[in-house]
């Protein structure tokens, strides 16, 4: 099966990273500098619920056999 290794389709820490993208960026003032930066993202990493985490990892066999779907319905001959 070929995938981007990237592909947030098979990758729950995409997921991780793009809330906590989100989370970030709702700071009403940008950071001072470095180390006020990386307090933000210390704070906001250990704000992620437990059960987003557990929930992306319980879903990756969903997630998989989705993708093998998809591919083989990519692949089917057409017929017209």
């Amino acid at each position: 099966m070929v995938c981007p290794a990237q592909s947030p389709d098979l990758n729950p820490i995409e997921h991780t990273w793009s809330y906590l993208k989100r989370r970030l960026a709702e700071h009403k003032h940008p950071p001072n500098g470095m180390e006020q930066l990386w307090e933000r993202i210390e704070v906001e990493w250990n704000k992620i619920p437990t059960v987003m985490c557990q929930g992306l990892i319980e879903n990756m066999s969903r997630r998989v056999n989705l993708c093998l779907y998809s591919q083989a319905i990519a692949n089917m001959p057409s017929f017209g």
